[in-house]
Parts: structure tokens; sequence; C-alpha cells
């Protein structure tokens, strides 16, 4: 019988630390956001609460429930995530640690022969404060082997891209016409975090690059300044400022102050900011965004003037919506800066590719569909929305509806949606009461299970449809 409790002990804390871990990852390992901005706390309650009590009060009769209730549920908890836990080295490290203090524990409970129940907080509680600072050694350690990098690299030119949205495209736009002339790297994907440009350095920054274009994203105060503060970028933008990720913020002060860290770079010669922004410039600090006119946005792409203080350049770039106006025209200061002419930079602009899945054309099967799925701000979904309105067909949205904003911003879309769709589908639970109250109930369609998406658009659509993924939200939320 002892063996049974142990193994099954075991099984416990690690069945436990699986769901702290997976939620950890979601939470970029902040246990502070697990604990105070999920927005499944019923999760909490049945995946980790409910079996952490249960097993200290209801004794031996605890393991049918464990075998025949929490471990199955958990399972299917885990086969309906779309965003499943991804075990990278560091959360290999953790279950290895986990197990080690649990095992040693028990083994000293036997020993001792003194444990009614072996504890299950204690080695929890110590994994993961284990495992942070075993990260922050293991972190160090990169961090110097990037510095070492870097500083054998002393021709490189580092421009610094931030935002409250838009700063992905910013950054992909400046390395697509920057690399026409000169050998770019950017940072791939979304990777924005200290953390990720560091292993990106180490990893994959080529030793001839001429130009490394970093992203730099922000949950909170000081996340800009600790990354300007280790790359130290020569040119910096910083992007329209909005209230993404308001819920972290508190107000729109600490967002636009978070992003203007940027500018504390010892080597900035010069930084461009949105006027959105609402800072005064100096001698390195331009502010932009009143240059732009004449701007026309339609389902082929986007043209408008650029009224400079010694000439007019007209540019026409095959990427969707008004917004990236302001994007390529930040991606043209930086070029201009490095030594590309405006007028040289606009026709290399001509053939910018479109990020993947922010406002991305696709024609299939008779059908236009606007993959939107990663622009999660109002502007950007307000301009897609008019960018729908333009199809003479009908026109269908798939969305979540925003993350991290507050109802009002949720009320405005769900008005718009039903204004100009004619098919209105919300996935997940997130915004679905909001939005049953405000569309019109014969344009709603619910789809909680996404998984059902495929099967659900081939019996609601049909050719010559307008298809508009607007925004994606993870089941985690």
């Amino acid at each position: 019988m002892t063996l049974f409790v142990l193994v099954s002990h075991l099984l416990l804390t690690l069945a436990l630390g699986f769901y702290l871990i997976t939620n950890m990852q979601w939470y970029s390992y902040k246990i502070e956001r697990v604990v105070f901005h999920h927005t499944r706390w019923v999760w909490h309650i049945i995946y980790f609460l409910i079996p952490l009590f249960a097993y200290y009060l209801t004794g031996v009769y605890f393991w049918i429930y464990f075998y025949f209730g929490y471990l199955p549920t958990l399972w299917l908890w885990w086969k309906r995530l779309d965003k499943k836990p991804v075990f990278t080295p560091r959360v290999k490290r953790f279950f290895a640690l986990l197990a080690a203090l649990a095992l040693f524990q028990d083994l000293l409970c036997l020993a001792k022969e003194e444990c009614a129940l072996f504890g299950v907080i204690l080695p929890l509680v110590a994994a993961t404060i284990g495992s942070h600072w075993i990260e922050k050694i293991i972190f160090h350690g990169f961090k110097s082997q990037a510095e070492r990098k870097l500083s054998q690299m002393p021709d490189l030119v580092v421009v610094g891209v931030t935002a409250s949205y838009g700063k992905t495209s910013i950054k992909n736009f400046i390395a697509q016409i920057v690399g026409h002339e000169k050998r770019v790297y950017a940072t791939p994907r979304s990777v924005n975090t200290l953390g990720g440009v560091i292993r990106d350095i180490n990893e994959s920054l080529p030793a001839d690059t001429e130009v490394y274009v970093v992203e730099m994203g922000a949950r909170g105060p000081g996340d800009i300044l600790e990354i300007t503060e280790f790359v130290q970028p020569h040119y910096a933008v910083v992007g329209v400022i909005g209230p993404q990720h308001i819920e972290y913020f508190k107000s729109l002060e600490r967002i636009r102050d978070t992003k203007m860290e940027i500018v504390a770079s010892k080597r900035l010669k010069k930084a461009w900011v949105h006027k959105s922004a609402n800072v005064k410039g100096n001698e390195k600090v331009e502010v932009f965004g009143d240059e732009i006119e004449n701007l026309r946005s339609t389902l082929e792409g986007v043209d408008f003037e650029l009224a400079l203080p010694d000439q007019k350049v007209g540019v026409h770039i095959p990427v969707l919506g008004a917004f990236n106006a302001i994007n390529v025209t930040a991606a043209l200061h930086v070029a201009d800066a490095l030594g590309i002419p405006y007028e040289k930079g606009a026709d290399y602009a001509m053939s910018l590719e479109p990020v993947t899945h922010r406002l991305q054309r696709i024609d299939a099967g008779g059908k236009i569909i606007l993959d939107d799925s990663f622009n999660g701000n109002i502007d950007g979904m307000m301009e897609a929305f008019a960018l729908a309105a333009q199809h003479e067909g009908r026109k269908v949205l798939i969305t979540p509806g925003l993350v991290e904003a507050d109802e009002a911003l949720n009320e405005k879309v769900a008005k718009k949606a039903d204004e100009i769709f004619d098919l209105i589908i919300v996935t997940g639970t997130l915004n679905r009461e909001l939005f049953k109250k405000i569309v019109t109930p014969q344009k709603l369609h619910v789809l909680e299970d996404k998984s059902k998406m495929e099967a659900t658009l081939a019996e609601l659509t049909r050719p010559n449809d307008l298809i508009l993924f607007a925004n994606d939200a993870p089941g985690f939320v």
C-alpha cells in the first residue's frame, strides 16, 4: 500500500505541476499574471484548488477521485487546448526539479515513519522558486554570450521598434525596404522580450549582418528599457500608442512612458515617434504622422503621399489597411537615415509583402479571406471592418472580440460588426454574452470549440463571400 501511495502522490504532484507550468508558460512565467490576469478562473478551481484541498481533506478515498475523476478530466482539458504547452528545456528542468523534490520528501517521510500524508504544496512551491533561480543563472550565461557576440560586431547598426500595435509590421517593412541594399536581419515572428532577443542573437544573428532590427514589446514599465539597455539601438521607432494591454498598464500615459523608454539608448542618433504619443520633438526625436496625405485604402492596397519638407513622394503599397501608411512611413524614415532616399524607398515599398495573419488577403474557393487574426487592437479592427464593407457580396466576420481591452471597446466592435456583416461568428466565451446583447440574433453564431471551425465555415459560407478573421484568442483567455 505504501508503494501505491508513494507512486500516486508523485503522479499527483506532477499533474498539479503540469497545470501550473502550462499556465506559467502562457503568461511569460510571471506568477502574478497567472493569479491576477487569468480570465479562466474556473480552471484554477477545477484543476488545481479542488484536487489540492481534496487530497488533504478526504484521506485514502482521494485516490478514487484522483484516478477516475481528476486525471481523466485533466487529460480532456489538455486535449481541448488550442495552445498546448511546449516542452522547452525550461519546462523539462522544472519537471526534473519537481520530481526530485517530491521523491526526496517522500523518501524522507518514509524513513522517519511520521507522514500520514506526503506533502504536495512544499515541492510545488520549492520547485517554482528553485526553477526561477536556476533560469536566472542560465539566463545570465546566455546574456553574457550575446554581449560577447555583439561586441564582435562593432559596425552593426541596431534599429529598435516598439508601439502599442503595428510594431511587427514596422519591423518587417524596415527589413524588406532596407534589405534591398544592405544585409538586414530582424527578430523573427513576434520575438520582442529581452529573453527572446538574447536567444535570437545567440542562435540566429548572422555575423555579417549590417542592420539588426529589434522589435521590443512590453507588459509593464521597464520592459522596453531593459531591452534598450542591452542592444543600445542607433535608431528607434515608436509607432502608434493606444490602449493595447491597458489591463496591465492602467493608463495611456503609462503605456506611452514605457514605449518612450526606447529613446534612453546611449547610442541613439535619431528616433521617430508617432504623433499619438503626444510628445514634443527635439534634436534626436522627430514626431511623424502628419506628413501622410491623400490616403486611400482599398482591397487592392494603400496609396498615399509623403509631404516632406523639400518634396512630395507618392507611395503605393500592395498591403491592406490604411494604418499601414503609418508603418511604411516609419520604415521609409529609417531607410532614408540609412542612406536609401525616400523616392528609392518608395519604389522598394511597391513590392512589400504583407505580414502573415495581419490583414493578409487570400483568395480561395471563390471566397475572399482577410486573415487579420494576429491584429488585436481597436484601430486595426475598425480598419479591417471598413475594408470588408467595400465588398459588394455577403460579409462574414469571425472574431473573439478584443482581448485585454475594456467592455466599452468591445461594445464598439460589436455595434460596428452588426452594421457591416451579414454573419458574425463569435469564437470562445470571453465576449460571447456582450455580442449576444448587441448583435442581431439572426446574424450571430457562437463557436466555442474552434476545432469545429472548418466544418462551420463549410456549412455557413458560400462562394463570393468575404470572410474576415479579426483577432484570435487562445482558449486560455
